[in-house]
């Protein structure tokens, strides 16, 4: 251990944090105004409540001594002397995992955006934070998880953290159901308008800066020679998968709308930020660029296919990112990997040990995901009524008096006038916000 190690450690989660300011905007520029406060609280409470679980008990579940490489031996409030780590204390590493458990539960937030109840929302975040994170998480990080030791390389989470959010964002999606207004009666989707693309662009900033902690970070040391020049390859190729994959997505939305999107270049930077996680420290450059290229078409196309097929409103594009781009470039490592990797001679292995790690945590993540919605929507509920999901969530869930032009009423009123008032709105701005009047008036 040395202070060098610690230092760049706690730098790192400081900058990983920095990602929950990142997903915050970015979700909340992608959404309406009138619930801009509940997605900014429900993305605080995911740190909050991943912080106080992940010491309790998650983070003995995932690092701790493994019990049949399934599950690691619970080390409530890490009290044990078990040495967690050779780099770094172990207070370090447990403040550096907890920023990346975090990150895990957050990418849901998007997903179940404007309907979501908010009591429901925060037992989901405690169970994923609790067990579904830290087991899975186990398989793949802890060393002795049976998934590591067939060789599964995930280095920074493209599968343990973001696949996993990913595919969580997707089941409680579904369960969810679609936005009143985003599907005609014959199917077609239509678009729900964020309020701030600015927002949103601001998030993506942030979360690229956060990546730079994220992915270099996971080296955990920063002694010698050689981890300073796989440092260096690590920035490089997590900042050109992640322009590849804006330039990608752009090009893309240009050929296909007849403009350059500013939204789907904002997902496309994410979408090569994601992929490239996996093997940020075992591909070159080269490899690099055509995962960002290949992660924006994956986004781009998974997209409109949830959407357009499925009937699937996830407001965000969190399962297509996530998901999606966090499975493709885990399967990436095993074609691009320079130690290993198909394209560089070592045969079909390692793309076979990495299809294996997908598929299991995917199936864990999906069982359980059920499980825990299944249980929320039948017991508490998942959805807010229709009249508070026209209201937006900032009034009623938090008594919250929004400041922006969508959001009209200037005093916390629950009289019959208010929600008239706001039916009318609704629908008189049908065509601008994707809510149809019929629907609006129905909802009443």
């Amino acid at each position: 251990m040395s202070s060098t190690n610690v230092i760049w450690t706690l730098l790192a989660a400081t900058l990983v944090f920095m990602m929950q300011a990142g997903f915050a905007m970015l979700e909340t520029g992608f959404t309406r105004a009138k619930n801009a406060g509940n997605i900014a609280m429900k993305n605080l409470m995911d740190y909050c409540i991943g912080t106080v679980l992940f010491w309790i008990f998650g983070f003995g579940i995932m690092f701790g001594p493994s019990i049949g490489g399934i599950i690691g031996k619970p080390d409530f409030f890490v009290m044990s002397n078990y040495q967690y780590n050779q780099y770094v204390p172990t207070m370090v590493y447990l403040m550096f995992q907890t920023v990346f458990c975090a990150t895990s539960a957050t990418i849901v937030s998007g997903a179940m955006a404007e309907r979501t109840k908010f009591s429901a929302y925060l037992i989901y975040s405690a169970l994923i934070s609790a067990i579904v994170y830290p087991i899975s998480g186990h398989w793949c990080w802890n060393s002795d998880g049976w998934l590591a030791q067939l060789g599964f390389h995930d280095f920074a989470g493209s599968t343990v953290v973001h696949m996993v959010g990913g595919i969580s964002a997707l089941i409680g999606a579904i369960f969810l159901g679609p936005r009143i207004g985003k599907f005609d009666k014959n199917g077609k989707a239509r678009a729900i308008p964020g309020h701030s693309i600015t927002l949103a662009m601001l998030g993506i900033f942030l979360l690229w800066i956060g990546w730079f902690g994220f992915n270099p970070g996971s080296t955990i040391t920063a002694d010698g020679k050689d981890t300073w020049v796989e440092m260096g390859s690590i920035f490089i190729t997590t900042n050109l998968a992640a322009a590849v994959g804006a330039l990608t997505a752009m090009f893309l939305a240009w050929k296909k709308y007849g403009k350059p999107d500013v939204g789907l270049t904002i997902n496309g930077a994410l979408a090569g930020l994601i992929g490239i996680t996996a093997g940020c420290d075992v591909v070159s450059p080269v490899g690099a660029f055509f995962i960002g290229l290949i992660c924006a078409f994956i986004y781009v196309y998974a997209a409109s296919i949830v959407e357009n097929k499925f009937k699937i409103d996830d407001p965000v594009g969190a399962f297509a990112a996530h998901g999606c781009c966090g499975a493709g470039g885990t399967l990436l490592v095993g074609l691009f990997a320079k130690d290993g990797g198909l394209f560089y001679g070592g045969g079909l292995k390692l793309f076979g040990v990495e299809l294996l790690g997908v598929a299991v945590v995917a199936a864990w993540t999906t069982v359980t995901m059920i499980i825990i919605f299944w249980v929320i929507k039948h017991t508490i509920g998942l959805r807010v009524s229709a009249k508070e999901e026209l209201s937006g969530l900032d009034l009623p869930e938090h008594g919250l008096v929004a400041a922006y032009a969508d959001f009209e009423p200037s005093v916390l009123t629950k009289s019959e006038d208010s929600y008239e008032a706001r039916i009318a709105r609704e629908a008189e701005a049908a065509a601008a916000v994707g809510t149809p009047a019929k629907e609006a008036a129905a909802a009443k």
